[in-house]
This record gives C-alpha cells, sequence and structure tokens, in this order.
C-alpha cells in the first residue's frame, strides 16, 4: 500500500463518536502523564483500565492493556507505559477508563467488501481478540450480510442478522440497536471500518462497548471538520509528514535510488523497473500541478533520506509546462552541493525547453517515452562511480 486512503482513530475518538451515535461505553479519560492517570481513575473509581492509545492493534498481545486496583499503581503503570514504545511506535496518551464485567462478548463491525466494493455487517457471537483465529476455526460462528447504501440498515435487518448468529430475546434487541448505532456511525463519517471488539453483556443486562475501531476515508475529511481530524499529526515518519504538508504523495522505502515522478502511475512504473536490479528509497507523486516552487520542496523531501545514492526524476507535461519544475530542480542544484547522479525522463508540453533547462543544471537527459532507458542510465552511471 502506497498511500493511505484512510485515516484510522484512535480508540477514544471512535469512542466520542460511538457515544454520539447512542452506543453504550464506558466512562473514560485520556490522560498524557502519570499524575492526571490518577486524578481521572480516582473520578473514575477503582478498578480501571489502562489502555495505550496507539494507532494499530493487538494492544492486549503487545502489554499496552492493563487493569489497576490501586491509584499507585495506575500512576507507577502509566509512567511506564508513557515511556516505553508499543510495537515500536511512541505512546504520548493513554485511556484510564471504567473497568466492566461481562458475561458475554460480541463482535460488530460494517465495512467495505473489497471485492463488490459495498458495505457489509459482520457478526459473531465470539468476541474477544482473538476473533481472527474464531473467524478461521469456526467460521460459521461470523455471520456476513452485505447491505444496500440506498436501503441502509433497519433494526429489522439487525434483527435477522442476530437471529442468524443464534441470538435471541433480549441479545437480540440490544445487539441489534448497537449493530444499528455503528451503521450510522459508518455512514455518517464516511467510515471505511465501524468496529467493536468487544461488545460485552453486563450482569444487569446492558450492552457496553469497550473498545472501537473507526477508519475514515481521508478524503471525506472536509466535510467532517467539527471533528478536529487531522491526517498529517498523525504520520509518524517525519518525511511522509513533510510530504503531505507540501502537497504531495511520499512514502519512504528501503533503498537508494530516489524518485520523482508527476502522478502515481509515473511513480510506480519506476519503481517496479528499479525494483528489478536496484532498490527505490522511496514512492513520490506530485500531482497534476508542476510548478517550480513544487519541485523545489520536493527536492529538498527526497534527497533528505540518509543513504540515497542516485535520483530519477519521471515527469509528464499536458497542460502543465514541466519547464517549470525544471526550473525548480535546477535552482535547487544551484543552492545545494547535491553530488550524486541525477537522470530525468521528461516528456510532453515543453519539452525541449525542459531538457535544456535541465542540462544546463547537470541533470542526464532521457529523451526516449521508456522508462527503462532512464533506469538503465542511472545504472551505468552508478557503475561508474564505482
Amino acid at each position: 500500500m502506497l498511500a493511505d486512503e484512510q485515516m484510522r482513530l484512535y480508540e477514544f475518538e471512535g469512542a466520542q463518536l460511538f457515544r454520539r451515535e447512542g452506543i453504550p461505553i464506558p466512562d473514560f479519560a485520556v490522560a498524557t502523564n502519570p499524575v492526571e492517570a490518577r486524578e481521572q481513575a480516582a473520578r473514575i473509581g477503582l478498578p480501571v483500565v489502562l489502555k495505550a492509545q496507539v494507532l494499530t492493534g493487538g494492544r492486549w498481545l503487545a502489554g499496552g492493556v492493563h487493569v489497576l486496583e490501586s491509584l499507585d499503581g495506575v500512576q507507577r503503570t502509566a509512567r511506564h507505559m508513557l515511556s516505553t514504545p508499543l510495537r515500536g511506535l511512541p505512546v504520548d496518551k493513554i485511556v484510564v477508563a471504567q473497568k466492566v464485567n461481562g458475561l458475554r462478548e460480541f463482535y460488530l463491525s460494517v465495512t467495505v467488501d473489497d471485492y463488490e466494493g459495498t458495505p457489509v455487517a459482520i457478526l459473531s457471537a465470539e468476541g474477544g481478540v482473538a476473533i481472527n483465529e474464531t473467524a478461521k476455526k469456526q467460521p460459521e460462528v461470523v455471520v456476513t450480510r452485505p447491505l444496500s447504501i440506498a436501503k441502509g440498515l433497519h433494526s429489522s435487518d439487525a434483527a435477522q442478522i442476530c437471529r442468524s448468529a443464534g441470538l435471541s430475546g433480549a441479545e437480540e434487541v440490544g445487539v441489534g440497536a448497537v449493530l444499528t448505532s455503528l451503521y450510522q456511525v459508518f455512514r455518517k463519517y464516511d467510515a471505511l471500518i465501524a468496529e467493536i471488539n468487544p461488545l460485552v453483556k453486563t450482569g444487569d443486562g446492558n450492552f457496553v462497548a469497550l473498545d472501537s475501531k473507526v477508519e475514515i476515508d481521508d478524503s471525506s475529511l472536509y466535510r467532517h471538520a467539527d471533528l478536529g481530524l487531522s491526517q498529517t499529526s498523525r504520520l509518524l515518519n517525519p518525511l511522509e509528514r513533510k510530504g503531505r504538508e507540501i502537497g504531495v504523495t511520499y512514502v519512504e522505502l528501503e533503498g537508494d535510488i530516489a524518485i520523482i515522478a508527476s502522478g502515481a502511475g509515473l511513480g510506480m512504473a519506476s519503481m517496479d523497473i528499479i525494483s528489478r536490479h536496484m532498490k527505490p528509497a522511496n514512492f513520490l507523486e506530485t500531482g497534476g500541478a508542476i510548478t517550480a516552487d513544487l519541485l523545489y520542496k520536493v527536492m529538498d523531501l527526497v534527497l533528505q533520506k540518509k543513504g540515497v545514492n542516485a535520483l530519477f526524476i519521471n515527469i509528464y507535461g499536458g497542460i502543465n509546462p514541466i519547464d517549470e519544475g525544471a526550473k525548480g530542480v535546477v535552482r535547487y542544484l544551484k543552492e545545494h552541493d547535491v553530488r550524486i547522479p541525477i537522470v530525468a525522463k521528461a516528456l510532453g508540453n515543453k519539452q525541449e525547453e525542459t531538457w535544456e533547462i535541465f542540462k544546463q543544471g547537470g541533470v542526464q537527459i532521457v529523451d526516449d517515452v521508456s522508462t527503462e532507458k532512464g533506469v538503465e542510465l542511472i545504472a551505468r552511471l552508478l557503475e561508474r562511480e564505482v
């Protein structure tokens, strides 16, 4: 996967959306330091659950969830959690939540079917951290139903799904109501997945969502400004964050051949061909608007990665004149001491002018339509340096 098309919410953010749509959740608070965690635990009442807020799954198994029965234990454990990475990710906030005892666990999800491109509802009466294993070993206990976007999910539909999962009586009513509300979260917030694992049935017969997983289509964020969500702030890789800030798609890879492409197709082709004999350092596509300022910033971006030994520029000009992009590249080279081979394949609007600008800046030109020719030239230039 190159460019994220979804933005995963932290658990507490998903829980807030659940609360908005009437899904019962435990009392909770977010803490960013041990003292705050202790204070919130005292307010909520012991015992409490501390949960690390990181954008990854499997927190139970990785030690990111703890049940505490004393305030000293809360403060001590919070200090450890906030200073210890979880699955390689830093933990800068934790959830302090009311401990809820459940008699039975359920798994609920509304997501998008990858093959059909339509919503599906998923329900299992066997929830919990081992839901994936349950689905493999006991597929019959996992009920999946396609949903019509035009029709939605009504209470009668949810009741039928519950009955198919073997639920009846109060469980059919209670789980069905939560499933209906979960679909509202999915639709209202343009989610690609809205998941509860687990939903628990308590001793007094209530149904409470103990966890949340919500991923929103990031192209819809402009419709949800009230949520205050920022994709950029969630990118832990500083270069990927910088790419988003300047308006390009950048994904850091493990190789040493940097790529600047003017479209996803050119970027993918460049990566694939480079990968046959070398290793790409990144994927980067500028989108349609090629300007001198943008290419200057993009040069600064890709060359910040340590260990880059060559750069391949693969751009095509349709309406936009690509000579402007070449001016930005050459301006960057004049202002910085860049000592690696740079090859450019530039075709389209004002291509001859573009070639001349590149040549004046010391960039090697490929005037062939074949991306392979550009990559072959990079390989030859690197061989000369060995």
